[in-house]
């Protein structure tokens, strides 16, 4: 430990536009101490993701993230001392500990994870990002073999791995990523069927060329004008997984929503659902079992983004807001 001093990063100011470094400052705050039933833990790895920015606008499935406190986020952690019988030193956990060195949490909180290396699969493919994959995709689109499925933000920590599983599944898949490099990326290294850069502006025609029999499973993380773009291009009885909506949480909101709604959900009788990962934590080791096998077996490749020193955190989430990354970014702590 570095004495009595934790570094944390604090969200000083909530941004009325889009984020910037401006909006965050680092202190040296006390070291915790842990309560009857919390443990002490030093944070490994810290999770980057849309939702952090998501949470700074107001509560959602979770508080907000208020001025001038401890920013949220999620991490893989491990337990230094714990007052809680579950959990001794030196395990494994990952939980909501905030941008910090060390955090006292409570154990109810926290879930006990496997030692496995690389640990930081822990945060991506074994963790939050391949669990939203696997479940939103499965159990939402229920993708069904020779059908096409569209994903958006499909270079990101979700997309990336969902297209993977549709092409495991049998599917024709399409991505949808910001810049020719990411969609290169795509298709010569996950095995995408094809890619459409919707920053060339013309989005519905070349996700029409794309996708020339019609889609039937949208998996969405962005929202906005891309969810426009895909309703008209719905088959029938199609399945649209609502995970996110990035291009609604960092900077001034669309002047509209997606035009279509409901009309198109009626004419075209779709199934338009939204999910949060935690319902269903119940089925995860049947989840991870099988993306542990996929891993493996080099069905499912894994890509990492890990920026170092807690100090660029925010950095790190600014740049995945604008597209920077490929796969799940995280920071490593070097305490």
């Amino acid at each position: 430990m570095s004495g009595n001093a934790n570094r944390q990063i604090l969200l000083v100011e909530k941004p009325s536009g889009k984020l910037g470094p401006e909006h965050f400052k680092m202190v040296d705050g006390a070291m915790p101490e842990p309560k009857d039933g919390e443990a002490l833990l030093r944070v490994r790895y810290i999770s980057l993701d849309a939702a952090n920015r998501a949470w700074m606008h107001g509560a959602t499935y979770r508080s907000a993230v208020e001025a001038n406190s401890v920013m949220a986020g999620g991490a893989i952690a491990e337990v230094v001392s714990s007052k809680a019988p579950d959990l001794a030193a030196g395990d494994i956990v990952f939980g909501d500990t905030g941008w910090q060195e060390f955090a006292a949490v409570p154990a109810k909180h926290l879930t006990k994870m496997p030692k496995l290396e690389p640990m930081t699969h822990l945060l991506s493919v074994f963790g939050i990002a391949g669990l939203t994959a696997y479940f939103g995709l499965l159990e939402i689109g229920k993708p069904k073999q020779g059908e096409t499925v569209v994903v958006s933000a499909a270079a990101g920590s979700v997309g990336s791995i969902v297209g993977q599983i549709a092409k495991i599944k049998g599917c024709r898949v399409v991505g949808i990523a910001g810049g020719a490099d990411k969609c290169n990326w795509l298709t010569s290294e996950l095995g995408f069927d094809a890619a459409v850069d919707y920053k060339d502006g013309a989005v519905f025609k070349a996700l029409r060329a794309a996708a020339p029999k019609g889609i039937d499973v949208y998996f969405d993380n962005v929202g906005g004008d891309i969810l426009e773009a895909c309703l008209p291009q719905m088959n029938n009885y199609g399945r649209i997984a609502c995970c996110g909506a990035i291009s609604q949480y960092d900077g001034a909101p669309a002047a509209h929503g997606p035009r279509g709604v409901p009309g198109l959900i009626v004419v075209k009788r779709l199934v338009m659902q939204g999910f949060i990962v935690m319902d269903y934590m119940k089925e995860s080791q049947r989840a991870l079992a099988e993306l542990q096998a996929w891993v493996k077996s080099g069905k499912l490749k894994v890509q990492e983004d890990i920026i170092d020193g807690l100090q660029n955190t925010p950095g790190a989430l600014i740049g995945l807001l604008a597209g920077e990354n490929r796969g799940k970014r995280m920071v490593r702590l070097t305490t």
